[in-house]
């Protein structure tokens, strides 16, 4: 069956035009236009980026970081860039590049006609040859291509290349054109950008070059590994020449203007000079902390969000102190150091081949050599007499055996003896020449912390400032007596007072019918019998913990432990004395807390975040503050934030608690603070073993923590203590760090009653004065919450007994220490 379609009537005028050739002809030659632009249009138009989007374009920028005091300190970038406005740009760098790129590109409209046909010729030409054709490219071809192309080579790529130029310059000024290609070209060295570029040729600003400077920039966009200063300087030379005989053809400089710019050297700076003039001062554990934190924000790179780390161009002002982090690092490193002295050299960093390029070797070896003046060094020759030591720059020097007299570790002998040619060793300056180092093998952390907003100012995860394994945050150790603080909070919460008698005697308690019956001991062994829990606290004893934390209920202790962010623990007695897992940053923002009357405070890293045009994105302390923000005084005292922290402790309490620590840094194992003559607190810590020791505590206005022990937890030797090990090195950190705070006593909260008791008995004393010149005075100041001082007197004999010489005892440890009025660990 056929189908039978409807007739289609054409009017007769029509039918009359179309026997017409010639309208025949034109209506082929139209259909064919079009049926060619469709197809081109598919080939080459189709998925080019829109004007708007050309207008919003925005180039990949880094993230600049500040410390708290605004000073740059990091940048975190892939690409170093920093993006200019046009008319940043000097008058004559803008005629170079011109000049040495697209003299013609004021007047052309994207394109120059005769170099994209020469190009495509070019191209034909060289096609199977292996050879790559001209590019012949103007200005803002590059822009479309470097921005929104890629960098095929491909006749379609030119194309496509051609017409969104059109399109850019149909959309943005030349000036804005201009902009964008001077922010963005690659110049090498891992420079986008002329003011990059400038940094890392020239060590200078943009602003601030020569003319020769800003002609050798401009020989740079085709192909900077072809002029590098270091590799090729007759061809960088001969390339800026071209760029000034152009500049000169082209009216921008006069003929005197080149022959000088033309008999000016280079001037550049070497690679390892503009590697140190980018250093970035803080780069290490708190940086890395920082980028940890902006990433799980914002994402790394530009296709998680406008406001990546690596492309977002953020500005983050950090809660970073430079004086503080700085002497953070080298507390803990002397430290570290001081420690592993005695135990010798550990022996060789690594071994190379030193036949052929040596330095490139040494550098590949990759050794962390902690201090800024240690230097990693392979050992080129030895005689008995000296060693010859090479370092990664090319230089020699020499390696004397008394500088290198240290035993080996573990074997004995003299250190000198084990060098072998193609050691890679650790050195430092040693009077006139070097002496060999090791990097310790033990290692540790510090965290120092503004205890009333939470900001860390400074924080120091190790030895190595590149380690990936940031022991501040990540390191869970067993803090040891550190922890007791909090068992005596849970106890002053729950009715005792500094003064209450707790028993120093045996105390065993059943667990489980599997785990039976728990007997503790004291540090030291023995027994003191009654004793105030101040005495308890300074002296660290652990029987006496263990009573108050049974009177007051594990329950209570672990809860009060979980609210200050310590660590979530189960209500077994054990962990009264330390033995739950925690971090270095917990423990100071815990004592932080106590320091600041029980308010809470999160310890945060980051103050604020800015987008790329100063938008605030992110604030740590995002409480309102009405007039904070006023144009002018209006006699009024000055506005401030409302106080909006939970109260997670007495204020009574913690300060009760910072008031019995005080005791610890005055005569207790931290007593060796007292000579920095300003009131502290504190606690130290001593695990099992000992795997690690602690010391946590500050001042009023700064409060920082130390732990050290090795990575894989092993005793240390029955020497090290917190008092011996880890207060050092926070008395090290405090001069530097506290130099400039205030001396200012910690302030007690309303309804704090000071009350004078006998500091043996803890009964109320009328007829005396403490003397605050002697730590150890039988009398002094205590804090009692209302309704809660001692009622009952001590009597003179009491007093006289207490105040009677007694028999001196050689100390030698910590341990005999507990005799002499001491702490334990």
């Amino acid at each position: 069956m056929k189908l039978a379609f409807p007739e289609i009537h054409v009017p007769q005028p029509v039918r009359n035009m179309w026997a017409k050739r010639r309208i025949r002809g034109l209506v082929y030659i139209v259909g064919l236009l079009a049926i060619a632009y469709a197809v081109f249009w598919i080939l080459f138009l189709r998925g080019l980026p829109s004007t708007d989007k050309l207008l919003s374009y925005e180039p990949p920028l880094p993230t600049n970081v500040r410390a708290l005091d605004g000073t740059p300190v990091y940048s975190f970038a892939r690409e170093r860039r920093v993006e200019l406005a046009y008319d940043e740009f000097p008058r004559q760098l803008v005629h170079a590049f011109i000049s040495a790129e697209d003299k013609d590109f004021f007047t052309h409209h994207g394109v120059d006609p005769s170099s994209f046909l020469f190009a495509v010729f070019d191209y034909a030409r060289k096609t199977g040859t292996g050879k790559r054709a001209r590019g012949g490219s103007t200005i803002t071809q590059q822009v479309a291509k470097n921005l929104l192309i890629g960098n095929e080579y491909s006749p379609t790529r030119k194309v496509k290349e051609a017409a969104l130029a059109i399109r850019i310059e149909n959309a943005m000024s030349k000036q804005q054109i201009l902009e964008l290609y001077l922010n963005q070209i690659f110049l090498g060295r891992n420079a986008y950008g002329v003011e990059a570029a400038a940094r890392a040729y020239f060590g200078k600003d943009v602003a601030e070059l020569s003319l020769p400077q800003m002609a050798y920039l401009a020989t740079l966009p085709r192909a900077p590994a072809n002029y590098d200063p270091d590799r090729h300087p007759e061809r960088a030379l001969d390339r800026r020449a071209y760029v000034l005989r152009e500049m000169r053809a082209n009216g921008y400089i006069t003929a005197t203007q080149e022959q000088e710019a033309d008999a000016a050297p280079l001037g550049t700076v070497e690679r390892s000079d503009a590697r140190r003039e980018a250093e970035k001062p803080f780069d290490g554990y708190y940086m890395e902390e920082v980028r940890r934190e902006l990433i799980a924000k914002y994402g790394a790179d530009i296709g998680d969000s406008e406001n990546s780390v690596y492309a977002g161009g953020l500005w983050v002002r950090t809660s970073l102190d430079p004086v503080t982090q700085k002497a953070a690092e080298q507390a803990l490193r002397d430290g570290l150091v001081r420690y592993e002295a005695a135990a010798g050299w550990r022996g060789r960093s690594g071994h190379i081949d030193i036949d052929g390029n040596w330095p490139a070797k040494l550098i590949a070896a990759k050794v962390e050599t902690g201090y800024a003046n240690w230097r990693d060094a392979v050992i080129l020759e030895k005689t008995s007499t000296s060693a010859t030591l090479g370092f990664e720059d090319g230089s020699k020097s020499q390696l004397f055996p008394w500088g290198a007299a240290a035993p080996k570790r573990g074997i004995g002998g003299r250190a000198f003896d084990f060098l072998k040619v193609g050691d890679v060793v650790i050195v430092a300056p040693a009077g006139s020449g070097w002496a060999l180092r090791s990097t310790p093998e033990v290692s540790g952390a510090f965290v120092a912390e503004n205890p009333h907003t939470g900001q860390v100012v400074a924080m120091q995860g190790g030895f190595s400032a590149n380690h990936p394994f940031n022991r501040a945050t990540q390191a869970l150790r067993q803090p040891g007596s550190a922890f007791k603080p909090f068992v005596y909070s849970a106890a002053l919460d729950s009715g005792m007072t500094p003064a209450s008698i707790i028993v120093d005697g045996p105390f065993c308690v059943f667990q489980t019918a599997q785990l039976g019956t728990k007997c503790f001991r004291n540090f030291s062994g023995g027994y003191a019998g009654p004793q105030t829990m101040r005495w308890g606290v300074e002296q660290s004893r652990n029987l006496m913990t263990v009573r108050a934390a049974t009177q007051a209920g594990m329950d209570k202790v672990v809860a009060l432990a979980k609210k200050m962010g310590v660590g979530d623990y189960p209500p077994y007695i054990a962990y009264s004395l330390g033995a739950g897992e925690t971090t270095v940053l917990r423990m100071v923002n815990a004592y932080s807390m106590l320091d600041n009357q029980g308010r809470k405070v999160s310890p945060t890293l980051i103050d604020y975040v800015q987008d790329r045009h100063g938008k605030v994105i992110y604030r740590a302390d995002n409480r309102p503050c009405e007039g904070c923000n006023a144009k002018d005084w209006n006699g009024q005292p000055m506005p401030r934030p409302r106080q909006r922290s939970a109260q997670i402790l007495d204020p009574l309490t913690a300060y009760q608690m910072v008031h019995i620590m005080e005791g610890v840094t005055q005569r207790g194992t931290a007593a060796s603070l007292r000579d920095l003559g300003r009131p502290l607190f504190g606690k130290t810590g001593t695990n099992t073993g000992p795997t690690n020791v602690w010391f946590v505590g500050g001042s009023p206005d700064l409060v920082g923590g130390v732990y050290i022990g090795y990575d894989r937890p092993r005793p240390m030797g029955g020497y090290a203590q917190g008092s011996t090990i880890a207060v050092p090195v926070f008395h090290q950190f405090a001069q530097v760090a506290m130099k400039n705070l205030p001396i200012k006593p910690f302030r007690a909260p309303p309804g704090i009653r000071m009350v004078r008791i006998d500091r043996h008995s803890g009964k109320k004393i009328f007829d005396g004065w403490p003397n605050d010149e002697d730590p150890k005075s039988p009398i002094i100041w205590e804090a009692f919450k209302p309704e809660s001082e001692p009622r009952r007197a001590a009597t003179r004999q009491e007093l006289a007994a207490a105040q009677a010489p007694k028999p001196a005892k050689a100390v030698h440890n910590d341990s005999d220490f507990l005799q002499q009025q001491g702490g334990i660990y």
